[in-house]
């Protein structure tokens, strides 16, 4: 199936006050697989929910250092992806 194939391209949403206040100008943020480029990205939003996608920013977060006890780490890598859907279309997210 195509749509497991989608399904690993597109890992979550960000549900942050930043981006709560981009959706209401019809732009969604998600967490994407790190190997996805913008049209992987576009198709599989695009098949997932049903929309049409006009643009896509997409924005490598790098990992930050944590500590547990003596113990130092960093986290782990992540790709995000900003999405501006056309006109009048939205995603339900909740």
């Amino acid at each position: 199936m195509k749509d497991t194939k989608y399904l690993e391209i597109i890992k979550a949403p960000v549900i942050t006050e930043k981006s709560e206040i981009a959706r209401e100008n019809g732009k969604y943020t998600f967490k994407v697989d790190s190997k996805a480029n913008k049209i992987e990205i576009k198709e599989a939003i695009e098949k997932i929910f049903n929309v049409k996608v006009t643009a896509i920013r997409t924005l490598n977060v790098k990992p930050k250092k944590r500590r547990v006890g003596r113990y130092t780490g960093l986290t782990n890598r992540t790709k995000k992806a900003i999405v501006t859907l056309a006109e009048g279309q939205t995603i339900d997210l909740g």
